[in-house]
């Protein structure tokens, strides 16, 4: 596996490259355009400033978070043509700087949804947190919510542009049912697979989170079935995932471990993200540690290492703990001491493996 970190770009971010560099195996930084709006094409310029900037610090630009979808896609609006081929001159473009990997989602309105950015844990940290009843509310109480917590950085799918007109984005999405949206997505990548062989760049969906449908919104990616039907509805090495285990883990009922084994082929792409369920349906995002959370990262780990999974993995989400002012989710300590965590884990298979 390849080891990669989140990172927001100069003047975006509270993490530097020189302290992701002082981070043991990373070898890859996971970047994206974050001023870009859906539906802009990436320049080569733009790119090529990302790359000079990495290459100074001897890392790799091989995966994109994200390249996100314009709604016109999604719901196939008048204009879907117009964005789909926009989409794949950005990969053309990308392509050209040797990215392998492009992480999308296919999310109505929103992205990721939480109800608390830095809800307090037992030991004195703070991390993500998802309140079932809150959801009940309105949405444009939580977007409001959202956008005053994310301390003047770039949150991807909660762009303050897009949420300014919630209310139409709601009114568009009443037209397009689940089996709509499936439809849309296969249009989508029926367009782009052609391209991605030529580019050599696997598009890898990330899963619905939270895994169900929030606000009368449809979501997709939400279980083994939706994602055995997602790869089979287009069967084509390009076509792949990005396998988030908190995203998946959300849901008590998926067994992450499992989902793994079967599609381990189909996975370009891995975070690695624990969680832990209430009985009232709440979650909460807590360390790596496997027993802090309910998600099984170790089995997680012990499958993609029996898998001989080569592809590229990062530590998701971490909490925000010794004081760090930093970006919900995406500080810098705890997202390290998930990376020993995980390498430590595959350490020790390997040494398991070398006795047998």
């Amino acid at each position: 596996m390849k080891m990669g970190f989140r990172w927001y770009g100069s003047g975006n971010d509270t993490v530097t490259l020189s302290e992701i560099r002082q981070i043991p195996g990373v070898s890859e930084i996971v970047w994206a355009l974050h001023y870009k709006q859906p539906g802009e094409i990436w320049e080569t310029d733009e790119i090529q400033k990302v790359r000079d900037e990495l290459s100074g610090f001897g890392f790799g630009m091989s995966v994109v978070e994200s390249v996100n979808v314009h709604d016109d896609i999604k719901t196939a609006g008048r204009n879907r043509d117009l964005y789909i081929g926009n989409y794949i001159q950005t990969l053309r473009n990308l392509s050209r700087f040797g990215v392998k990997v492009v992480c999308y989602n296919f999310m109505p309105v929103f992205d990721w949804t939480r109800t608390d950015l830095f809800h307090p844990l037992p030991d004195g940290s703070t991390a993500l947190y998802y309140e079932k009843s809150r959801i009940k509310r309105d949405p444009a109480e939580m977007a409001e919510y959202i956008l005053s917590e994310t301390k003047g950085y770039t949150m991807p799918g909660w762009e303050p542009e897009r949420l300014a007109g919630l209310n139409g984005l709601f009114e568009l999405y009443k037209k397009t049912d689940k089996e709509a949206l499936w439809a849309n997505l296969k249009y989508f990548l029926d367009a782009l697979m052609p391209v991605c062989r030529e580019c050599d760049i696997k598009m890898a969906i990330h899963p619905d989170d939270p895994p169900w449908d929030i606000f009368g919104l449809p979501r997709l990616l939400v279980d083994e079935p939706a994602v055995g039907r997602f790869l089979s509805m287009v069967n084509d090495p390009y076509n792949c995932l990005t396998l988030c285990s908190g995203s998946l883990g959300a849901d008590p009922r998926n067994n992450v471990p499992d989902i793994i084994r079967r599609y381990c082929g189909r996975i370009a792409f891995a975070h690695i993200r624990n969680v832990k369920h209430y009985p009232n349906g709440d979650f909460s995002e807590v360390s790596h540690r496997d027993r802090d959370g309910d998600t099984g990262i170790l089995e997680i780990i012990r499958a993609y290492h029996d898998c001989g999974f080569d592809g590229y993995i990062r530590p998701d989400h971490g909490r925000h703990i010794w004081n760090e002012k930093c970006r919900p989710g995406y500080g810098l300590y705890d997202r390290a001491l998930g990376i020993m965590y995980i390498l430590g884990a595959w350490d020790m298979l390997d040494k398991l493996d070398e006795r047998q």
